[in-house]
């Protein structure tokens, strides 16, 4: 295998593990959204709709478009709550 092969298959598999990490980091906030604790339920979903900054660099790196993941989130928040109220009342 030349070297130029060899580097560029590193960088590539680098890549893809990064690419998994990223993505890894988003699923396990969107479970503690869904299953977690209160206290890290909240916190996730302050990190998922409203942090500005950090989501969409995480989210760049997992190379997921923030903006629809994030109506795909709201859609999920929006068919939860009726369930919520119900149960309060």
């Amino acid at each position: 295998m030349s070297t130029l092969k060899a580097i560029s298959t590193a960088e590539f598999e680098g890549s893809v593990s990064e690419t998994r990490l990223w993505r890894a980091v988003i699923a396990r906030t969107i479970q503690e959204w869904i299953s977690g604790p209160l206290s890290r339920k909240r916190q996730a979903e302050l990190y998922l709709f409203d942090d500005n900054r950090d989501f969409r660099l995480v989210c760049g790196f997992a190379g997921i478009d923030s903006g629809d993941l994030r109506a795909r989130l709201a859609l999920l928040r929006c068919q939860a709550i009726p369930g919520y109220l119900t149960a309060a009342a």
